[in-house]
């Protein structure tokens, strides 16, 4: 059985998780009216449905502790960016964001001595080092290339390909 406090943070990221997918969405749907970049608007697509079933994970997991799994408003995510740069730097941002908020989580279940909570979550800090070495990877391609076309169509092109080993995105 979950704790009431313990609760109340797992479904604090279920809002999160939930908040998280609509900030990728918008940035697909922005994307996606962009020239040219089909790839990174499939790359956002896919980092929003992502979100969504970290999301529902965390709803079968309170309700199956005997919990109760609120389903949270919405605010409005930001829905254009100034730059394809802009936006990535962004993404980065907000799995820092994400990432503390389940290192808080994490230490919630330690004091409270709910280790099946925090062998649960330990999922989660994996996935976090997984998507932010992802996100400064892309940042760091991104600052290299800076406004040349030619290397934002490589971009493009590579960025469904990328992936993370050992914490490090290739």
């Amino acid at each position: 059985m979950l704790g009431k406090r313990m609760q109340e943070a797992l479904n604090e990221q279920i809002r999160i998780e939930a908040e998280s997918s609509q900030v990728y969405l918008a940035m697909a749907s922005w994307a996606e009216i962009q020239p040219g970049i089909n790839n990174i608007t499939a790359f956002f697509y896919r980092q929003s449905d992502e979100e969504r079933e970290h999301m529902l994970k965390l709803i079968h997991f309170v309700n199956d502790r005997g919990g109760f799994a609120v389903v949270p408003p919405l605010e409005q995510p930001v829905l254009t960016f100034p730059s394809l740069q802009h936006a990535f730097k962004q993404l980065l941002e907000h799995e820092i964001f994400v990432s503390e908020s389940i290192n808080k989580m994490v230490d919630i279940a330690l004091q409270e001595k709910d280790y099946a909570t925090h062998n649960f979550l330990q999922w989660y800090v994996a996935e976090q080092i997984e998507e932010e070495a992802l996100a400064r990877t892309l940042n760091d391609k991104l600052e290299m290339i800076g406004n040349e076309k030619s290397g934002l169509y490589l971009f493009d092109k590579d960025i469904l390909t990328v992936t993370v080993i050992d914490g490090n995105a290739e």
